[in-house]
């Protein structure tokens, strides 16, 4: 592999080559090869390999995990925002492979957020679902779903994995469509790094959202902790 030497640009001129690389062989959730094994195919030496991977890990397309190797991220995925929009369909159109899982089910008296958002009073019990959602075996955010309609909770407690608005319109008949949607940002706590495994303090898209069944009554409040390196939302107008 032919890299320009002059010593400001090799590194950078890797990075370029390894991006292209990304672009063209790997997949999100892929692993590269040991940075020795890099190192020798672009003939440079591992201080090199590792500043040009450095520029990648800074423009989101690859992240280190200790131990493990050097995870490809690639290009954000597309999300686009509209009343129907839904998570994983969207995903496997783009030739993604996402999943979900429940991390938490219970019944818990809603706070002044929660409450306001259902148009119920604070401290009214509501059903608190918390899932994390990968795309290609990669966490990409950890979603808390308020449910305001206690008589879905025994059959809410059976929902373990997929998409939460499938399995609601398959057992409970429910159709759900975007009402509202909020979106602000905010640095990762540290729960929420170990859940999605970043680095503390990494950027988070923040979206709240309401969604409202076909009687036009709020059948969920859900604040989705999603990875702002990971997710590109789209607005879009009719």
């Amino acid at each position: 592999m032919e890299i320009s030497r002059h010593p400001t640009t090799v590194y950078q001129a890797v990075a370029a080559q390894l991006e292209q690389a990304l672009q063209e062989r790997y997949r999100c959730g892929d692993y590269l090869p040991s940075e020795q094994q890099l190192a020798d195919h672009y003939e440079v030496n591992r201080h090199t390999l590792r500043r040009a991977v450095d520029e990648l890990v800074n423009k989101g397309l690859l992240q280190r995990r200790h131990g493990v190797g050097i995870l490809v991220l690639m290009r954000p995925y597309d999300y686009p925002l509209h009343a129907q929009a839904r998570f994983s369909q969207n995903l496997l159109e783009q030739g993604s492979h996402p999943t979900s899982e429940r991390l938490l089910a219970v019944l818990r008296p809603a706070s002044s957020d929660v409450a306001s958002a259902l148009a119920i009073n604070e401290g009214d019990n509501v059903i608190h679902l918390r899932t994390l959602r990968r795309v290609n075996g990669v966490p990409v955010c950890v979603i808390n779903h308020f449910l305001p309609e206690l008589s879905w909770w025994p059959t809410i407690q059976q929902f373990q994995n997929g998409s939460l608005h499938d399995f609601m319109q398959q057992h409970l008949g429910l159709d759900l469509t975007r009402s509202q949607t909020r979106i602000s940002t905010r640095r990762a706590q540290a729960k929420e790094c170990k859940q999605l495994e970043i680095a503390l303090q990494s950027p988070l898209l923040c979206v709240r959202t309401l969604n409202k069944h076909r009687d036009g009554q709020v059948a969920e409040y859900s604040v989705s902790l999603t990875r702002g390196d990971m997710i590109e939302l789209t607005l879009e107008h009719e």
